[in-house]
């Protein structure tokens, strides 16, 4: 995968031009992503089970949204209705002498879940961390980007439910990664115009009203 950075520049604190993240990315998206199963399932290397995802959670977010039916009851009556099937299937196979096709055992591996473990681990003592410097006052830069991103889920919060943000996580994150892959030439000439032109209003930000705030001052003091 080439990726073109001649109008996808970036530029750093100091005003220099600098080469595109999208040339430091790994040559195969599949392999960044962990190369396994997921990852073929997020890039519709399977395409019967990441469309089974979509119409799943489609079919959920309606359930729950559209039938005034609480989570607890509606995830009951499907799994009652799933069971009863099953059980059904299976009985009348067993009556008509047939052989069903033998399920696949669900099993999580050690391994798996321990990397899952050591994932929310690293994440929630990142957040602890944060958490530590905002009450301390050390950081008034973090202070702010915290502020602003719990002021913009707030916003959200006000018009999209909980399960319906759910959702939109869902339908992005199934189908994000496979139109990059398509098109990621195009992706990565647009991202870097904008985080060019970011960086640029950020810096001119950060010199007239960031370098002048308490945290800012508390660090030149210390230096």
């Amino acid at each position: 995968m080439v990726d073109n950075c001649d109008s996808a520049g970036n530029v750093d604190a100091d005003g220099k031009d600098t080469a595109c993240t999208s040339c430091d990315r790994p040559a195969s998206l599949h392999q960044s992503m962990g190369g396994g199963k997921a990852a073929d399932i997020l890039l519709w290397k399977q395409r019967h089970v990441s469309f089974g995802i979509v119409v799943v959670a489609t079919v959920f977010w309606l359930l729950i949204e559209h039938s005034g039916l609480p989570l607890l009851t509606t995830c009951s009556d499907v799994l009652l209705v799933l069971v009863v099937l099953l059980f059904l299937r299976a009985n009348f196979a067993a009556f008509r002498k047939k052989q069903l096709q033998t399920l696949p055992q669900l099993v999580l591996s050690e391994e798996f879940v321990d990397n899952v473990a050591a994932s929310f681990r690293a994440k929630i003592n990142n957040a602890l961390l944060v958490a530590h410097d905002i009450t301390l006052g050390n950081d008034f830069k973090l202070f702010f980007r915290m502020v602003i991103c719990l002021w913009l889920l707030s916003v959200l919060g006000s018009y999209l439910s909980f399960f319906t943000f759910a959702y939109i996580g869902t339908i992005i994150s199934i189908t994000v990664p496979a139109l990059y892959s398509k098109y990621d030439k195009h992706v990565d000439r647009c991202c870097g115009m904008i985080r060019q032109q970011f960086r640029k209003h950020y810096r001119v930000m950060d010199e007239s009203v960031f370098s002048r705030l308490p945290g800012s001052l508390s660090k030149d003091k210390h230096q």
